[in-house]
């Protein structure tokens, strides 16, 4: 009886057409992106979850080795992150209703820097008042209906989001108390590899996210603290607020601290008397961004979170499409995920390697070919190439012994 009978047949599938194995691996990767868009809500709390637990998992360890037991130290460690949460929420919430009180001022000086820009455009390009406000009115309406159509989804997708978001905290209460219960299931559920192993890549994944987003938190309120600095030295109006608006959006990558940079300026343009403010303004987040960039993320965050730009931007667009702004928050921590998963499996290693930062991975490589280069030097010799010594010198013999023995020879 053939043992591969009834069961999978390595042999079949190693034989099948590749345009056969094409197929199945497209269906299945379209059924698994319609499953996590039919499921978005109940996986992003899941998610988000996952994240903060790990976030947690340092404090919750440091109050059970004060003797607290664990079922206290993680409601301890969820209260004490959400009463800071509360506390930053309340700051934002501040800093909102001081700026909407000076909205009424801001519309009469944009209303006024319009009339303005009217007149010089009709006075420089002979355009006239008229078709100029007839193509605005065209352009205004065209844009109204495509921001309502995008302001209905965001508040349906953001209801349903809080909705789901009220079971943060009692997922993040059980992943915490039943961490050693998760872990032993996946010893099971991956047997042939062994405990050890899986041990070193659930720590990998846990120093990544714990760096990242630790990381990324002393990241937003540094970059703040320097735009509010660069804002107030210009002489904007509500430094604090802009300055950590634009901090904030640095959860967006990339492209967030851009679109902050840009509230500032059209902010200055309106209301202070020069251009040059406004210009100003956006050198101020240009040289933020550049040092947020180059110096500060790399040296606070390190390269633990060692994803190349091209990646992270296409991850980011596939995030965003599925999930929206959840799915931006979440593509690079994710990412950063699957990479760890992908380098510990040989077979899949070089898609992790694709993934990975040029530099560093290329350095790596050259460490690990040095290596294996040491690895295959030949042992020395035993022998050392000395002169080997002639019969008649070797000692306890003489000259004429060893003529002897010739002539007895012969």
């Amino acid at each position: 009886m053939n043992p591969n009978q009834g069961g999978f047949n390595p042999d079949s599938y190693r034989n099948t057409p590749y345009y056969l194995k094409f197929a199945s691996v497209l269906v299945g990767l379209v059924a698994f992106v319609y499953i996590l868009s039919v499921l978005s809500d109940p996986l992003l709390s899941l998610l988000f979850s996952a994240l903060f637990s790990i976030l947690l998992h340092p404090l919750c360890l440091r109050f059970e080795k004060w003797g607290i037991p664990r079922v206290i130290a993680t409601i301890l460690s969820i209260i004490l992150f959400f009463v800071v949460l509360a506390g930053l929420v309340y700051l934002v919430v501040l800093q909102v209703s001081s700026f909407g009180d000076a909205i009424p001022t801001f519309s009469a000086k944009a209303e006024a820097f319009l009339e303005s820009t009217i007149a010089w455009i009709e006075q420089n390009f002979a355009v006239s008042r008229t078709q100029q406000v007839s193509e605005g009115k065209k352009y205004l309406m065209n844009l109204l209906g495509e921001s309502r159509d995008m302001m209905a989804q965001t508040v349906v997708s953001f209801g349903g989001l809080i909705g789901t978001a009220v079971l943060v905290p009692l997922y993040v209460f059980f992943f915490l108390l039943y961490r050693d219960f998760f872990r032993q299931f996946i010893y099971k559920a991956f047997s042939s590899v062994s405990n050890t192993r899986l041990d070193k890549i659930l720590d990998r994944i846990y120093e990544v996210i714990q760096s990242y987003m630790s990381g990324l938190v002393l990241v937003i309120g540094i970059v703040g603290v320097l735009n509010t600095i660069g804002l107030w030295i210009l002489g904007v109006d509500y430094a604090i607020f802009f300055g950590f608006l634009a901090a904030f959006l640095i959860l967006i990558p990339y492209i967030g601290i851009f679109i902050g940079s840009l509230l500032p300026a059209v902010y200055s343009l309106v209301t202070m008397d020069s251009p040059w403010v406004s210009l100003g303004v956006i050198g101020v987040m240009s040289v933020v961004q550049f040092l947020e960039g180059n110096f500060i993320t790399p040296n606070i965050v390190g390269s633990k979170v060692s994803i190349n730009p091209l990646s992270a931007i296409v991850m980011l667009l596939l995030g965003g499409k599925l999930w929206g702004l959840p799915g931006l928050i979440l593509a690079l921590p994710l990412t950063a995920i699957i990479k760890v998963i992908l380098d510990s499996n040989p077979a899949l290693e070089p898609y992790g390697y694709l993934l990975g930062e040029p530099e560093k991975e290329l350095k790596e490589e050259r460490m690990h070919m040095r290596e294996e280069q040491r690895a295959e030097v030949p042992r020395k010799r035993r022998y050392s190439n000395k002169k080997r010594k002639k019969p008649g010198n070797r000692p306890g013999s003489s000259p004429e012994g060893a003529a002897g023995e010739v002539s007895t020879a012969s």
